[in-house]
């Protein structure tokens, strides 16, 4: 429970984040399928979607060093169903906020 409870704080901690950066939020959490997109959000001209990764501190490695291109490929599979439901033909983008114990975010923009 502790572990799903971070992962909503790390998002929360992104989506403010993005927000204060001109990003407007445009869905949170969409799942199809297996796959989950954390935050889709708009800043023109693109649709973007993020993946939030949280990691407790850097022991093991840094958090955007988990999103591998298994991970990576699902979210854009789960994007492309995003994206047919809504009609949406424009630019998109594939970013990644990564979270560090209480650190400021950091954000990964165009990872794919």
């Amino acid at each position: 429970m502790e572990h799903l409870r971070k992962g909503v704080w790390a998002e929360q901690e992104a989506a403010t984040y993005l927000e204060a950066k001109g990003y407007r939020i445009v869905e949170r959490n969409y799942r199809f399928g297996k796959g989950e997109i954390d935050i889709i959000c708009w800043k023109n001209p693109f649709l973007v979607f993020v993946e939030v990764k949280y990691r407790k501190n850097n022991d093991y490695g840094y958090p955007e060093d988990f999103v591998d291109a298994r991970k990576l490929n699902r979210v854009k599979q789960t994007a492309v169903h995003f994206m047919s439901t809504k009609q949406y033909k424009g630019p998109v983008r594939y970013d990644v906020v990564s979270i560090t114990g209480k650190e400021a975010p950091i954000h990964f923009e165009d990872v794919g």
